[in-house]
């Protein structure tokens, strides 16, 4: 199956699939679990959404956007994006001053979130399970696996704690690295054109997401 598909072409499609499945991962029933503090970090940020997404009240029409924020709040709550931004642009971080991190890093959220936070809306039913947890040295990673009809995936989910908060930096889809995917896309514009050009791209992006 992989050989039908160049390196590139294979990759986005599996960082697309990545995130859907990450943020399906907060709107579906775990069938099993290893209980760990990472695994019920997930667990919890799975109860607020089910309780946004399941509220008669927020599914009027004239709440649609109060219901998005709500929900986007509540997935950002889990991540650190900053740590995200940071590992996709790799040495050409440590060259930013502070301003241009934040900059970044609000670029780097927008993109991702505006481009598949309404796929939550379309959740079909995909299985969850969670099959073990692995610490160490203030990281984690929690191996799942998520059945979609006749297919299944198995993702792991990379944490690392912030003040005693267990936040996602990375996921990783049948091997392929979502943050190294994008490093990947961001270090050819960074040599073809440099940031500046990069930071120009995400903001297009961004515009051409959050237009009407």
């Amino acid at each position: 199956m992989h050989g039908r598909e160049s390196n590139g072409s294979y990759r986005n499609r599996l960082a697309a699939v990545a995130l859907l499945f990450l943020f399906l991962i907060f709107l579906g029933h775990p069938s099993q679990s290893l209980a760990g503090p990472a695994t019920d970090a997930v667990k919890g940020t799975i109860d607020q959404v089910l309780r946004v997404l399941q509220d008669k009240e927020m599914k009027k029409p004239d709440r649609v956007d109060e219901r998005r924020q709500i929900i986007e709040k509540t997935i950002g709550d889990r991540f650190s994006w900053e740590e995200m931004a940071k590992r996709t642009l790799g040495t050409q971080w440590a060259k930013l001053t502070d301003k241009q991190r934040q900059e970044f890093v609000d670029l780097f959220r927008t993109l991702l979130t505006n481009t598949y936070i309404d796929r939550i809306e379309n959740y079909a039913g995909e299985q969850v399970q969670y099959l073990n947890e692995r610490l160490q040295d203030g990281f984690a990673e929690v191996r799942t696996k998520i059945a979609s009809g006749k297919a299944e995936y198995p993702m792991d989910y990379r944490l690392l704690n912030k003040s005693g908060e267990w936040r996602v930096y990375d996921i990783v889809l049948d091997g392929v690295s979502l943050v190294a995917n994008y490093r990947g896309q961001f270090n050819k514009i960074l040599h073809s054109s440099g940031y500046d050009d990069l930071v120009q791209k995400l903001r297009t992006k961004s515009e051409k997401i959050t237009s009407p």
